[in-house]
């Protein structure tokens, strides 16, 4: 088959991605190979209906969170020739993911209205830049506390795969990175494009942007994604509780249908069972810190030590302070 420029009528799709230091091989790897595929015919892997580069400011290997490297294929050509520009990140603990040049280059894109796509912790980088706010954010439930610190001001949520509008993007990583390539490639080149990447990956169906991180609660073994999206949002929001009626108005119920939902599955109401996952909370806190109880109560949301005491008591059979202790012996 000819390539695409070769074919009147056919434009392809066209992205660019900027690997972050310690970068996350799979996320990359996973949307990269979706492009792949849906762009030829069988495995072929022509750059037929989608052409993509790894764009850098300099030729330098970049170096994965693996130990993999990657080289870059193109110097910062003019963003506006990309249908979208993908950052893909990784560590958080790396203290300069990206150089000034590429946060200059992306600020270009976003003058230019390309939109920009993070992937993993890429949505750190792009808030860093000052380019995600107004825009909602997806991260991983791994990442939202660490989000939520670092950019106070801006919208987050860690219980979606991915958010996708036209101008920014964010996603989870992880295999929802072909999740998400795969609703760009059924947006811009079709689902027949899609169903031949999927089925040569292997994947049986993509999951859409509003599926439900895999997550699976600490204390429910529960199947219903609707009742994970609220276990995942509770987790989130054990320091700074949140109101069961919010609760409910994020995942799309009331909140005479969320308690329903609780009661019918766990036979616990939303009430209790936020109690139970900030507890679930401090029993970590008890076991990975030093912290004194006071620190540990107000960490997970009660205003004193010994109400929390007492709920820990009733509910795990024994004192904060002799779990602590049994568990350092």
């Amino acid at each position: 088959m000819k390539p695409a420029d070769e074919i009147p009528g056919i434009d392809r799709l066209k992205i660019g991605f900027i690997l972050a230091r310690s970068f996350t091989l799979s996320a990359f790897a996973l949307f990269v190979d979706t492009l792949r595929l849906a762009s030829d015919e069988s495995d072929k892997s022509g750059r037929v209906r989608a052409d993509w580069q790894v764009l850098a400011s300099t030729r330098n290997l970049v170096t994965s969170s693996c130990g993999v490297q990657v080289a870059p294929t193109s110097d910062f050509v003019d963003p506006s020739q990309f249908n979208y520009i993908v950052v893909v990140g990784g560590l958080l603990n790396c203290e300069y993911p990206v150089d000034i040049p590429t946060i200059g280059y992306l600020k270009n894109a976003a003058a230019k209205r390309v939109p920009l796509i993070g992937i993993c912790t890429g949505t750190f980088i792009l808030a860093e830049a000052g380019l995600m706010k107004h825009h909602r954010t997806c991260v991983s439930w791994l990442h939202f506390q660490a989000f939520r610190q670092r950019f106070p001001d801006h919208e987050v949520r860690a219980d979606r795969l991915f958010n996708l509008d036209r101008s920014r993007g964010s996603c989870a990583g992880g295999s929802s990175a072909a999740d998400m390539a795969a609703s760009i490639v059924r947006r811009h080149i079709s689902r027949d494009a899609e169903r031949n990447a999927l089925e040569v990956l292997q994947i049986e169906k993509a999951r859409s942007a509003i599926d439900i991180q895999p997550r699976r609660p600490p204390f429910i073994d529960c199947q219903d994604p609707r009742l994970k999206a609220a276990l995942i949002i509770m987790e989130n929001h054990v320091e700074n509780t949140i109101s069961i009626a919010k609760v409910a108005g994020l995942i799309g119920l009331s909140r005479r249908q969320l308690e329903r939902l609780f009661r019918d599955k766990t036979a616990l109401s939303p009430a209790n069972a936020y109690k139970r996952v900030r507890l679930e909370r401090a029993k970590q806190l008890l076991m990975q810190t030093r912290a004194p109880m006071i620190e540990i109560a107000i960490e997970v949301g009660f205003e004193n030590a010994s109400h929390f005491a007492r709920l820990f008591h009733k509910t795990f059979g024994q004192p904060p302070s002799k779990y602590r202790s049994a568990g350092s012996s």
